[in-house]
């Protein structure tokens, strides 16, 4: 277990997890267009994503690039734990 296969299972996984942030995301936006005003998605995201704003292009382009950060900080974390985490099991080569 290389460098480059860690870098690549990072690559990876950053990927599956900002795209799934980014789904997520996008479900929140056309649920708030579709829903009653009282049941606003967009107070949930808004801690979690700065300079979101509901229904701006500045606001909604800042939330997606947050949610590929997001993806990729997970990556960065749970990807070396995951083959440490292995090794200490008695893995011989742990997944990514």
């Amino acid at each position: 277990m290389g460098f480059d296969s860690g870098v690549r299972a990072i690559l990876i996984w950053g990927t599956t997890f900002s795209l799934f942030l980014l789904l997520g995301y996008a479900a929140c936006i056309v649920f708030g267009l579709s829903a009653p005003a009282n049941l606003e998605m967009h107070r949930a995201w808004s801690p979690w994503l700065p300079g979101f704003e509901w229904l701006t292009l500045r606001g909604v382009v800042a939330g997606a690039l947050w949610c590929v950060v997001y993806g990729f900080w997970t990556s960065l974390l749970l990807v070396p734990l995951r083959r440490v985490v292995g090794t200490a099991f008695g893995e011989a080569r742990a997944g990514s």
